[in-house]
């Protein structure tokens, strides 16, 4: 599974940030065709750019798993109205605009973390997008 490692971002050394605990999104994003998978991937490489520059983000990772359809993004946030700006604006915002009829479902995560603990483990974030998918 292709992975782009943990990158840390603009507010990785925030005062903000370092004062105690920051916001992990995480998600697991499934398209529903393989002919889809190009121009998603393509697509999430235009908003990984946008990402790494945001205000507020203090690093972030990605995988891929094109073969499955599936894509996950990790991402931790000094707080959550910077997440919020950023899923807000362009590209990101028109892009997933443009890709909703393309998606087989999404799943969605946001936790509290301690800025001691990152960077934030994947196996911890697949786990708990796996408890939200089966409802727990």
């Amino acid at each position: 599974m292709p992975t782009i490692p943990w990158m840390p971002g603009p507010a990785a050394g925030s005062a903000t940030a370092d004062a105690g605990h920051v916001v992990v999104m995480a998600s697991k994003l499934r398209v529903a065709s393989l002919l889809d998978v190009p121009r998603f991937f393509l697509l999430s490489l235009v908003v990984w750019k946008q990402v790494r520059s945001a205000p507020g983000v203090i690093g972030a990772s990605l995988r891929a798993e094109p073969m499955k359809k599936t894509f996950w993004t990790l991402s931790a946030w000094s707080d959550q109205e910077s997440l919020d700006r950023f899923s807000r604006s362009d590209p990101h915002a028109r892009i997933v605009s443009r890709l909703r009829k393309v998606m087989d479902g999404s799943v969605f995560v946001f936790y509290p973390v301690d800025h001691d603990s990152l960077p934030v483990a994947w196996d911890d974030a697949v786990a708990r997008l796996a408890d939200k998918e089966a409802g727990r």
